[in-house]
């Protein structure tokens, strides 16, 4: 196609000084935890829907999207409108929680797509301006609502860098959180997989509630993503998802679902939360309600609401331009049923990255819903403890069993049967172990071919991509056809390293300022 074989332009000598130039300054200057700029040495100048052309002229097709908060890619007209309409009326920019016709107009475009359930009761706080303080606000929610102080969340989880909101994410140490097993396939804890997998990691919650024994006192709340996607991609099972919903209700916890990064369309419905049903009791979320722009926010059952005036504030809640934009996109989103093309076509992107894991030996596993998807990287000659059992052969390709619309095909060294009962499950796989470094060299072969896509996962080993909801059929075809490639070249160079890391320090991977020693293709 057209869009895949436009050949690479050649940054002029100004240019390509400039572009070095910008990022010698960056890492002479800026802290050692930045992440994004290691792995991803691009200087973006202009941008419209998936295109960032870059300081040296270079052009990309963005699969990043700020981290999902692009939900109509960059610089979408109604957004601009909605900003320009703001700063052309003269409208105060920064208001604390006074109100607005600004954000009255968001308050109501973001009720009238909520949940029902959740709708028709439900009460906002306007946060501080990222996911994480939207987090912190749901979690002293809840503890004042139940005089608890106890948490529930999952392993693998991420919800932001903040105390609180470490504290719940899968990595943080020596807190007073209970972790909890976040079902999944390729990697099952309890070496089963699918249905039988989901039944185990509820029966163990269920039996540290009740336990008296257990150690686990009545929490004040449970938070989870409907997909873990620092976590690696993996969407939350729907039957799964709605037991955690009847174990929490029946209990008298608080469930927090956390839609920063799955809201607005993402995995195929308005909220992740919709695939199963369910209706939370705290929802939070962030990046793409604002358009672009800063904003985060949590919406509750009005019984919870036992906030005392001024119990939670944050100068920065009141960001107009960041509602107008928000409003104009939740809007677009929803009358141009984008969270329903995410749905088709993230499942036609699915069907052709499936075959990856016939075609390359590390690929372990395609999954994903919507247009939030992964592809997990593995070590195919490192050796897995234990020698396979049952049925399976080394190689074998299993089906995930998380539905339809929340599946993937997966690869291990062997198999294990299924527990006895477990309709649908299939033989459970060995691991292969994670390959960060190769996973890495994965990324930086997209960057080369004008592809931008970030790494999750555990170890840093889970390719992500995050299209705008927007993403034409030629340029999904494009993303697909630059990945394959790049994975082939990696693979082929056989990059290994013996360490697992997390996505975060994963970004220490590529020097600050390193150029890409080959032009990408123009995107």
């Amino acid at each position: 196609m057209a869009l895949t074989q436009l050949p690479p332009p050649v940054p002029s000598a100004g240019a390509q000084a400039g572009h070095e130039g910008i990022l010698r300054r960056q890492s002479a200057r800026e802290s050692a935890a930045r992440t994004y700029a290691r792995s991803l040495p691009i200087v973006p100048v202009r941008a419209r829907g998936m295109t960032i052309e870059g300081a040296d002229g270079r052009r990309y097709l963005d699969c990043l999207s700020g981290a999902g908060t692009l939900a109509l890619g960059h610089n979408h007209p109604v957004v601009l409108e909605a900003i320009r309409s703001v700063l052309d009326s003269g409208a105060p920019l920064q208001v604390l929680d006074l109100a607005t016709p600004v954000k009255d107009d968001f308050t109501s475009e973001l009720f009238a797509t909520l949940p029902p359930g959740l709708a028709e009761s439900a009460r906002i706080q306007f946060c501080g301006p990222a996911g994480t303080d939207a987090v912190e606000a749901a979690l002293k929610l809840v503890r004042t609502a139940t005089g608890r102080e106890g948490l529930l969340a999952f392993t693998g989880a991420y919800h932001g860098m903040t105390s609180g909101a470490l504290a719940v994410s899968g990595g943080a140490p020596n807190v007073r959180v209970t972790r909890l097993p976040f079902p999944q396939d390729y990697r099952c804890p309890y070496a089963t997989g699918g249905e039988a997998g989901e039944r185990l990691a509820a029966r163990w919650t269920e039996s540290l509630l009740d336990d008296p024994g257990s150690g686990v006192p009545a929490p004040a709340g449970m938070i989870v993503e409907p997909v873990q996607g620092e976590g690696g991609v993996l969407p939350a099972p729907d039957g799964w998802l709605r037991r955690m919903r009847e174990i929490t209700a029946a209990r008298g916890i608080p469930l927090i679902a956390d839609e920063v990064q799955t809201g607005v369309g993402r995995t195929g419905a308005f909220w992740g939360v919709e695939h199963s049903g369910i209706v939370p009791d705290v929802m939070v979320l962030s990046k793409a309600i604002g358009g672009s722009l800063p904003l985060a926010v949590i919406v509750y059952r009005d019984e919870l609401d036992v906030w005392r005036p001024g119990d939670h504030a944050g100068t920065f809640r009141g960001n107009q331009l960041a509602m107008a934009a928000g409003t104009a996109t939740l809007r677009y989103v929803r009358e141009n049923a984008l969270a329903e093309r995410a749905a088709a076509l993230g499942e036609r992107m699915l069907d052709r990255l499936r075959p990856l894991a016939a075609d390359h030996a590390c690929v372990a596993e395609v999954r994903g819903r919507g247009l939030m998807l992964g592809v997990e990287i593995v070590d195919p000659e490192a050796a897995v403890p234990g020698p396979p059992v049952g049925p399976g052969a080394p190689g074998s390709v299993a089906l995930c069993a998380s539905g339809a619309a929340a599946s993937g095909t997966s690869r291990a060294s062997g198999s294990v049967p299924s527990v006895p009962g477990s309709p649908g499950a299939g033989p459970w796989t060995e691991p292969l172990p994670a390959a960060p470094a190769l996973a890495a060299a994965v990324q930086q072969e997209c960057l080369r071919r004008g592809l931008i896509v970030e790494l999750g996962g555990r170890h840093a080993s889970v390719v992500r991509l995050l299209p705008p909801l927007t993403i034409t059929d030629e340029q999904a075809e494009a993303v697909l056809d630059r990945l394959a490639d790049a994975i082939a070249a990696a693979s082929r160079t056989g990059r290994r390293i013996p360490t697992p890391r997390t996505p975060k320090e994963a970004g220490a991977a590529t020097p600050a300022g390193t150029p890409s020693t080959r032009a990408p293709h123009t995107a």
